[in-house]
């Protein structure tokens, strides 16, 4: 028997520790978050794309090495003598020399008449292969400010990811603490319920001596349905939390460690929240894209200059005597946009204004975030002065009641002071629960703000 108890003790031990172990801690479900939470991801694909970006805006300026392979066939006169020609091939036969059909070259009528060899050539191949190198000199620092587009594009991505992060953190571990006033909400109403119970049984057993009457049953069992209803929805609203959890680390979460302890407040000063703060982040990488873009229009007013080289091989015949008939060409070309109606002018204009509206966003930007500081500091403040308060009314709410509870059973007092006295110790435990959300919701908030965890 002793063995038996041991051995069924001892898989109560393990079933416990194992379900313990599968409690899912805030510090390992933040990780998860980050590993795992699908906005986070696609967030991580805009970043890579916009990488992408930046490579190619950048490598404009290493120019382009192209190789075109061209196969034709043709008796156009003009392709043929084309063709002979870029092959190296071209003979004075082609122009008509020795052609049967002229007339002798003292004879007049040899100016005159069109060589058959010439206008009316057989039908020929032409194979010609070509590598060409095209780069960029001097293009109005036009590429240098598309590249620093693009590098700011990419910074800007990121601050979007860190923001889309930072929102899902937050969400995160609001979940959790929710979670953990919502539990102990529910232990305060098990208690509760636990003494109704008991206050049940007591006017049961008083009715049957004569002490009670039916009505003070009727008023308990009422408040205890009551009770019981709020139980229900608070045990839904857990069940929610853990959809909710679970749709954040894009895995199922079937129980959580709660946290013990209130959050802290945060030790930030407002300078730490500003400099930190990613929508500022976002507005000055902003600024910093304007003033790129009017970079860009600026370069339309300054000439630009490429350079290319190219090597050619062309025959009858595919790579056909490729050594002989090979050629180069080397150039540059200058171009500059003298006028072109006031365009360039106007579209440089436009970027300036636009670069002064984004200046003016990130000041806007600033002192925003310094009225939100103002405002959940405040409330913060309000919310702790609420919390103290409640913790001491619920107190003596439950002073009130126990003492109620005993007049009660000595015929002091009735059933509906009883009852009125445990309402208001409900109230006061649903007030504190909503007061204490408030302030966790607060304290993330000024968290969120300054892009923080700790």
């Amino acid at each position: 028997m002793k063995k038996t108890v041991s051995i069924f003790s001892f898989a109560l031990l393990v079933s416990a520790s194992q379900i313990h172990a599968e409690a899912l801690s805030l510090s390992d479900a933040l990780q998860t978050l980050k590993a795992q939470n699908l906005e986070i991801k696609a967030a991580q694909y805009d970043i890579d794309a916009a990488k992408e970006s930046e490579g190619s805006a950048s490598g404009m300026n290493w120019g382009k090495l192209t190789f075109q392979q061209d196969i034709a066939r043709s008796n156009d006169a003009g392709n043929v003598f084309g063709f002979k020609l870029t092959s190296r091939e071209a003979t004075f036969g082609d122009f008509g020399f020795g052609d049967p059909s002229m007339p002798a070259q003292t004879d007049p009528a040899y100016l005159t008449t069109p060589p058959n060899t010439l206008n009316y050539p057989d039908d020929r191949n032409f194979f010609q292969s070509k590598l060409r190198y095209e780069v960029p000199l001097f293009a109005g620092f036009a590429i240098s400010s598309y590249t620093d587009i693009m590098k700011e594009v990419h910074k800007l991505k990121t601050l979007e990811k860190a923001k889309v992060e930072n929102e899902k953190v937050y969400q995160l571990k609001k979940s959790y603490y929710d979670m953990a006033l919502l539990q102990s909400s529910i232990a305060n109403l098990d208690t509760i319920l636990e003494n109704i119970n008991i206050l049940e049984n007591t006017t049961k057993t008083m009715i049957e001596v004569g002490y009670a009457k039916r009505v003070d049953l009727l008023e308990v069992q009422a408040k205890k349905g009551n009770v019981e209803r709020l139980l229900v929805q608070m045990k839904s609203n857990e069940e929610l939390l853990y959809h909710y959890i679970s749709f954040l680390l894009n895995k199922k979460v079937q129980e959580i460690q709660t946290p013990t302890a209130d959050v802290p407040m945060p030790t930030y000063t407002d300078q730490d929240i500003l400099n930190a703060n990613l929508d500022i982040q976002r507005a000055q990488t902003g600024l910093e894209i304007k003033k790129s873009m009017q970079g860009a229009s600026e370069s339309a007013f300054y000439p630009t200059i490429g350079a290319f080289g190219e090597i050619a091989t062309a025959d009858n015949t595919f790579l056909g005597d490729a050594s002989d008939h090979k050629a180069y060409t080397v150039g540059a070309r200058l171009t500059w946009n003298l006028f072109n109606g006031g365009i360039d002018n106007s579209k440089l204009e436009k970027a300036k204004i636009e670069r002064l509206k984004m200046s003016s966003q990130v000041e806007l930007a600033k002192e925003g975030i310094r009225l939100k500081l103002l405002k959940i500091r405040t409330e913060i403040r309000s919310a702790d002065e609420e919390i103290a308060s409640l913790e001491k009314e619920l107190a003596l709410a439950n002073a009130i009641y126990e003492n109620y509870e005993y007049r009660y059973k000595e015929k002091l007092v009735s059933m509906s002071d009883v009852i009125i006295k445990q309402s208001a110790q409900i109230e006061k435990i649903l007030q504190l629960q909503k007061a204490k959300n408030k302030r966790t919701e607060k304290v993330f908030a000024l968290e969120k703000l300054a892009n923080g965890e700790n």
